[in-house]
């Protein structure tokens, strides 16, 4: 599942086209849930926590959520609180702003001191972020990186926030993620 950013037109302007990126790269085998969040212009963390909380609902055991910009930071918030009967088989933010010291404030969601430990145990962490992101500081991956020490840290070489529209990274996680987990032994 990709969780959108906010903003007008996000949905079909931008992140359509990391999800293109991302269906291109990963082939037929996966399918990508891309819902419309409520009211993208303006982002409200009420509101998409309901929206992703029926999302997140519907997944099946393995799934992998993915969110860019303010949809990671709240999809991260979400699943730091959502108790989720199914097991994710990764989180993976994408120029997420953080939410904390160091980061930005918001009056939606509270910092969390214990981020890492509120997450599902087990559940692999990528963080992405592109250098040249002009809209949410690099700064802020190292401060999720701090917040989720197991993380896997990806700091992009000349790229912006949307990635330069390639996800390519993040497929080849995806994949190796699969691979590992047709590659382990039944337990």
């Amino acid at each position: 599942m990709f969780v959108q950013g906010g903003g007008e037109g996000t949905h079909d302007q931008w992140d359509n086209k990391l999800v293109d990126s991302l269906r291109s790269e990963l082939g037929a085998d996966y399918e990508i849930r891309y819902p419309v969040m409520p009211n993208e212009a303006d982002p409200n963390y009420a509101a998409w926590k309901r929206a992703l909380e029926r999302e997140l609902a519907a997944l099946s055991n393995g799934a992998i959520v993915i969110g860019h910009s303010v949809g990671g930071t709240i999809l991260i918030n979400v699943l730091a609180e959502h108790t989720s009967q199914s097991s994710l088989g990764a989180i993976c933010l994408i120029g997420a702003p953080f939410i904390g010291a160091g980061g930005w404030k918001s009056d939606d969601i509270e910092p969390r001191s214990d981020l890492a430990a509120r997450l599902p145990r087990d559940v692999p962490v990528f963080l992405y972020h592109g250098r040249h992101d002009d809209t949410v500081p690099f700064a802020h991956l190292e401060l999720y990186a701090r917040a989720i020490p197991p993380a896997h840290v990806r700091r992009l070489a000349n790229r912006d926030h949307q990635l330069n529209n390639t996800l390519s990274e993040v497929a080849s996680d995806i994949k190796r993620l699969a691979y590992d987990s047709k590659a382990a032994p039944a337990s």
